[in-house]
């Protein structure tokens, strides 16, 4: 099974509860918006426990280091693709233009023998929590739904 862990930053603004969400990067996603936004993650193996996996990907993801905090754990969900994914929520602020995301290589366009590189989110944006639902990964919207149970 595969698992991935990550870290969804939040604050407070005048217009409520914001979530700090990713673009995935590459061909794939680059003319989606629904379902393309996720929280900051990455997979990890079974021997490393979750919550240092969540903050390494937060580093490698983003290009900076994770907030420090109490984290608020949100649990797991399981997308459709089989991969069980946890995270923890944790309140920070953050310029999204400060962003400087990892890379991942692959062959593109797919049998052309070429490798290209692309970032692994090629956008970061806070979201308040509607606006968050309709453009995340479909299982990872209970995060938010969790998230929005604890700041009620």
């Amino acid at each position: 099974m595969r698992r991935s862990a990550g870290l969804l930053l939040f604050r407070h603004t005048g217009h409520g509860l914001e979530v700090l969400l990713g673009h995935m990067g590459g061909p794939f996603f680059a003319r989606r918006d629904a379902g393309a936004w996720t929280v900051p993650k990455g997979e990890y193996e079974a021997d490393e426990p979750a919550w240092d996996a969540a903050r390494r990907e937060f580093r490698e993801e983003l290009g900076l280091p994770a907030p420090d905090g109490t984290a608020l754990p949100l649990g797991e969900v399981r997308q459709t693709n089989g991969k069980v994914v946890t995270a923890w929520a944790i309140e920070a602020d953050l310029d999204p233009a400060t962003v400087v995301p990892g890379t991942f290589r692959m062959e593109w366009p797919p049998k052309s023998g070429r490798i290209e590189e692309f970032p692994e989110l090629d956008r970061v944006r806070w979201f308040g929590l509607d606006d968050g639902r309709a453009v995340i990964v479909k299982a990872q919207a209970a995060f938010l739904d969790r998230l929005a149970e604890h700041s009620v």
